[in-house]
């Protein structure tokens, strides 16, 4: 049975995640993509170019689930398909440059948004919400 800090987190964590979902569909539906679209363009924005596989692996989705959604991107002109450099069976994710756009306006929102629900917190208070998160996403 979890202990009362256990209940509490859990709904502090829950609150936090509806949240920033609720401000993350809003932000998205003016792209005109949809939530997982828009993640696909975020992540490959920060990795500049991913295999099929690896883009997968960081959604938490299927590569089946994968390519339909980047049919879809490339066909909205947002996302290339490149052969890898080094491996002649495998395919690389880039962005266009329509989609280095998108990624960069959505980026600053995240950006914004950060810096707005962070704004009372000090240095020191920064650093150690960075850690905590950094270990949380390990966990997974």
């Amino acid at each position: 049975m979890a202990d009362q800090r256990q209940v509490e987190l859990s709904q502090i964590l829950i609150e936090l995640y509806d949240k920033i979902s609720s401000w993350e569909q809003e932000v998205v539906r003016k792209s005109g993509l949809s939530t997982a679209q828009m993640h696909a363009v975020e992540i490959i924005g920060h990795h500049e170019r991913l295999r099929m596989k690896e883009l997968a692996e960081k959604m938490g989705i299927t590569t089946g689930t994968l390519t339909v959604m980047v049919d879809r991107l490339e066909r909205d002109g947002l996302v290339a398909r490149q052969p890898h450099p080094t491996d002649r069976r495998s395919y690389v994710i880039v962005l266009t440059e329509l989609g280095r756009e998108q990624f960069e306006e959505h980026h600053q929102m995240h950006c914004l948004l950060t810096a707005e629900i962070t704004a009372s917190f000090g240095d020191d208070e920064l650093d150690s919400l960075k850690g905590y998160l950094e270990r949380l996403v390990q966990q997974f």
